[in-house]
């Protein structure tokens, strides 16, 4: 199966990029590869990794023509950079790159938390003769690695790109292709704006997701408790089997906007349970209906907003 994923056709004849490399190719970084390469939008799909292993397994996974531990090697004569990595490990690799990055080149990077990112990046890019557009793809999994990158993964999905006022307009316009290209609705959004959104949609469910997996498969309950775990608690859980470290990064870099949410949320469960205690029957019904609403409402309309 990895061989023929790694050879498959292009979907498309126009190449858009002769060479793009993926700084990290784990589950987005690898997906946005093998999505290029099957399509044939790329010459050539360049992959950085920390480890000895990943340069086999990135390449037989067919995420990059190539993959290497070289930093400057990876980044040498890119159209577009795009950085896969978590958070907290952006700044100090787009460092490590600019001697080699090359006038005029696009960068762009995946992060979930975008104000910080694209204060950081932005201008420091900009100095080196680069262009820095940040993006968010809105798609992902609870596995780990290039192992479980998938070509569609980013079809039908929301990537919101937060370009600013210093933007090049053309390396907007490309890094709008980029995802459209790999069958993503684009959205264009201010970084402030985008954190405080997903600090509600994004962070906090899987902040809640977690702290329900930590409480519900205590030690300190019965070992009958895990048993009892059924479809709804794997379901409900299922995304904090996510990457500890990518979530500790965006806790911490959107740190102010999900600690409002946690609060907020938190008074919501608070009116909850003094329903319960009251035994207050009309509000218990209500906070359930007004949830299935609220969602049957949103799963028939779809995600909707205006796409790019």
């Amino acid at each position: 199966m990895p061989l023929e994923r790694r050879h498959a056709k292009p979907e498309t004849a126009p190449v858009q990029w002769n060479k793009v490399t993926l700084v990290g190719v784990g589950l987005l970084g690898g997906s946005l590869g093998l999505a290029l390469r099957k399509r044939g939008l790329a010459g050539s799909v360049v992959g950085f990794v920390r480890r000895a292993a990943s340069v086999r397994e990135c390449e037989q996974v067919g995420a990059v023509d190539r993959a290497t531990r070289d930093l400057a090697q990876a980044i040498g004569g890119a159209d577009l950079i795009v950085v896969s990595t978590p958070i907290a490990q952006m700044l100090p690799l787009v460092e490590r790159m600019l001697p080699a990055l090359k006038a005029g080149a696009i960068v762009t990077d995946v992060g979930s938390v975008k104000a910080g990112v694209v204060r950081d990046l932005e201008a420091l890019v900009a100095r080196a003769g680069g262009h820095f557009v940040g993006s968010h793809p809105m798609a992902g999994a609870e596995r780990m690695g290039v192992s479980a990158a998938r070509a569609d993964l980013f079809v039908n999905a929301v990537c919101v790109i937060t370009p600013t006022r210093n933007s090049k307009p053309a390396a907007v316009r490309k890094v709008t292709a980029l995802w459209k290209s790999a069958g993503s609705t684009v959205l264009r959004m201010a970084p402030q704006p985008h954190d405080e959104l997903v600090s509600r949609s994004s962070h906090l469910p899987h902040v809640v997701a977690a702290a329900l997996a930590g409480f519900v498969l205590s030690p300190k309950w019965p070992k009958q408790q895990a048993a009892l775990c059924a479809n709804g608690f794997r379901d409900t859980t299922r995304i904090a089997s996510g990457s500890p470290e990518m979530w500790r990064d965006i806790a911490i870099a959107n740190r102010k906007n999900l600690a409002l949410a946690l609060e907020s949320f938190m008074g919501e469960l608070k009116i909850f349970g003094r329903a319960l205690k009251s035994e207050n029957e009309e509000a218990i019904s209500t906070f359930f209906e007004t949830a299935k609403h609220r969602r049957d409402l949103w799963t028939a309309k779809g995600r909707s907003a205006s796409p790019e």
